[in-house]
């Protein structure tokens, strides 16, 4: 128990997706100017890369690895995320138009989000038993949904600061973002 604890939170918060390897950049800098939509893309992406992570998993061991054919792994986690995607777009565009329309573009994207897809082949790749997948899944997403959401609040409070000109929008953005990644690698040390 404690292995998959240790597993979360070293997903999570040691080895941040976003701010250690860069994979979501996009959602993260597109989506974060209001907390209510960063929590909604965060909350989009947990369930996204769960679900993904449980399909992918026994795809992978149970029918490419059999079949002879596990160099077909990329183009086939691939299919599966976009059609999680299509779902999940299904499901908030019929509960919750405000948010899809905040989503806009973004939601889309979650297709072709590194994260989803580097949580998928990472688990293939390190050959994680299924238990340690899920918990690596559960770990990076709660990690970028809380990346997200943090950044999203700081870049409220940087829009109404009085910052200079060349530094409005993505430059502070941008700073602010290097800053956490900084923050980040310091609780390396601490666990």
């Amino acid at each position: 128990m404690l292995e998959f604890v240790l597993a979360i939170i070293s997903a999570m918060l040691i080895n941040n997706v976003t701010l250690s390897r860069f994979y979501g950049i996009c959602p993260f800098l597109g989506v974060s100017k209001k907390p209510t939509s960063a929590l909604g893309m965060g909350l989009a992406v947990i369930f996204v890369i769960m679900i993904a992570s449980a399909i992918t998993w026994p795809v992978y061991h149970y029918i490419l690895v059999p079949a002879g054919i596990p160099f077909m792994d990329t183009l086939v986690f691939i299919l599966v995320i976009a059609s999680l995607v299509q779902l999940v777009e299904m499901v908030i565009k019929k509960y919750s138009p405000s948010l899809y329309k905040a989503l806009g573009v973004y939601l889309p994207l979650i297709t072709t989000n590194c994260a989803v897809l580097g949580v998928a082949k990472e688990n293939v790749n390190n050959a994680l038993s299924f238990g340690a997948s899920m918990a690596n899944a559960l770990g990076t997403s709660l990690g970028f949904a809380l990346v997200i959401f943090i950044f999203s609040a700081i870049r409220v409070r940087l829009d109404s600061s009085n910052l200079p000109k060349a530094f409005k929008g993505i430059p502070a953005a941008l700073i602010t973002a290097a800053i956490m990644a900084i923050a980040f690698m310091g609780i390396k040390g601490m666990i």
